[in-house]
């Protein structure tokens, strides 16, 4: 855990309400993302997002501060989404499988693109992967944003989402490659 994070964390537990308002603002947004694209509901999604940090500021006693601070409320995230789920079944796609190695993240250009072009050409990327990304599986959807958008290991990926480290890659595996082909049937396959 960070040095701030650990600050963040003893001046919560000690009743700071600005410490917890500065957690809150570090990890509402990758949080949130996680959960949107398990539940698909922008408004679930909110309120599931709400209700992961209430869980995680009444049981932040229980924090370990040896470990990540992220990784123990995408934890709590999860949990709480997963419950959510088994209470409201959601129609998920099938998933396909393709050969090829192929990562479908890398086509997706960076934010800060160079010239209008590549911004309004980053978007539009943009906008499809994440059309594409809404109809994976939700735990496929959820283990690519983790360990692609949240740069986190499959360790930690496997302690969040309590799956065995050999389910967290073959999910990981299955999901690249299901995007992979979704993205090339709209003619974007990576490194176009």
């Amino acid at each position: 855990m960070t040095t701030r994070d650990k600050q963040r964390v003893r001046a919560a537990l000690a009743g700071s309400e600005s410490a917890c308002a500065e957690i809150v603002r570090r990890y509402q947004r990758p949080v949130f993302s996680i959960v949107v694209r398990m539940v698909r509901d922008r408004g679930i999604a909110e309120d599931l997002t709400q209700e992961t940090f209430i869980k995680a500021f009444r049981a932040l006693h229980t924090f370990d501060q040896e470990k990540k601070l992220s990784s123990w409320l995408f934890s709590i995230a999860h949990n709480t989404t997963i419950d959510h789920l088994r209470r409201k079944t959601l129609p998920t796609v099938p998933l396909e499988t393709a050969d090829g190695e192929l990562d479908p993240l890398s086509s997706v250009p960076a934010a800060a693109a160079e010239t209008p072009e590549r911004v309004a050409m980053g978007r539009d990327l943009r906008r499809v992967f994440e059309e594409e990304l809404q109809c994976l599986r939700p735990e496929y959807a959820e283990i690519l944003v983790l360990r692609f958008q949240e740069n986190l290991a499959y360790e930690e990926i496997a302690e969040i989402t309590g799956l065995p480290m050999g389910t967290v890659k073959t999910h990981l595996f299955r999901a690249r490659r299901a995007l992979a082909e979704r993205l090339a049937r709209r003619g974007m396959a990576p490194g176009d």
